[in-house]
């Protein structure tokens, strides 16, 4: 006798119980549920600090930009997108908000 025809045999010894769908419904919707906390939410909440950071920007901040440009921060337009960052003494960039990442002021202190 294969693993087959036992498995079969026992599939129609048991009785067929209803209510599977259910609990079914129960394990998507607790799978979803952790996957929320676990993934969904953190990636959130890491959105809106990055995003308050980048509001809260102001002339002399020392930031580093996506592509690892370390600058200080000297002029915020009032509705532009970008900021002039001075990188370097008489150079200065003209930067997208969005690529700012992380302020070092702090670090360079330590």
């Amino acid at each position: 006798m294969n693993i087959i025809s036992i498995i079969l045999q026992a599939q129609q010894a048991a009785p067929q119980q209803g209510g599977g769908g259910l609990s079914l419904i129960i394990m998507m919707v607790a799978i979803f549920a952790i996957m929320y906390f676990l993934m969904i939410r953190p990636q959130q909440k890491k959105q809106k600090e990055l995003q308050k950071f980048r509001n809260e920007l102001k002339k002399g901040d020392k930031v580093v930009t996506i592509g690892g440009i370390y600058g200080t921060i000297e002029e915020i337009p009032e509705n532009g997108n970008y900021v002039m960052m001075r990188v370097d003494t008489n150079v200065r960039i003209k930067v997208a908000k969005s690529s700012i990442v992380r302020d070092f002021s702090d670090a360079q202190q330590q």
